[in-house]
């Protein structure tokens, strides 16, 4: 079934395509999430709310585009609430100028698996995890992460490059030696 399909099914409470929905892009979308989260429990948090939010608002869907990056855009601003709403997080979330990490401008080429890459990622800070996630990972410009998180376009921009530096140093304190093969090959 197609996504033009299975979206006029589901707008008619048809249980099957509700369910053929959530199936066809819920393991995609628990990677999304866990993305923004520091646990396995709150990434499935945050899919639960996410798809109930995409099922109340799948009205709004326009079939123009394509139906998985309408889901993963709420799935990222539900993921984005959730760390707001958590009081764990707030003081995580919160960004400052100050100088917490040297920035660098190296640009090492860095051979890394996905799941290593992630994995490494997940280890920042809450707030550099976050934005690193939106401008890396998602796209977004530092515009729309300052307006998304309320803060300055200059925050993002700092943020963004405090957290590539902090990536960059683990890297080379820890060099990956003999490891897996080499799934990805990224630019930090």
């Amino acid at each position: 079934m197609d996504d033009k399909l299975l979206v006029k099914n589901c707008l008619k409470g048809k249980r099957e395509a509700q369910h053929l929905l959530y199936e066809r892009h819920a393991e995609y979308m628990l990677g999304v999430c866990y993305r923004y989260t520091k646990s396995m429990s709150d990434a499935e948090d945050v899919l639960q709310e996410g798809f109930i939010k995409v099922f109340r608002n799948l009205h709004q869907y326009k079939s123009d585009g394509e139906l998985g990056a309408w889901i993963r855009r709420i799935m990222v601003n539900t993921a984005i609430n959730y760390l707001k709403q958590q009081s764990r997080s707030r003081a995580d979330l919160s960004f400052s100028d100050g100088t917490l990490h040297p920035i660098t401008n190296d640009n090492p080429e860095i051979n890394l698996t996905v799941k290593e890459l992630a994995e490494l990622i997940r280890q920042l800070p809450t707030g550099y995890q976050t934005i690193f996630n939106l401008h890396a990972v998602e796209g977004y410009t530092h515009v729309e992460i300052g307006e998304l998180l309320g803060i300055h376009e200059g925050t993002s921009r700092s943020q963004y490059a405090r957290a590539r530096g902090l990536l960059v140093s683990w890297i080379k304190k820890n060099p990956l030696e003999n490891k897996t093969p080499v799934y990805a090959k990224s630019r930090l």
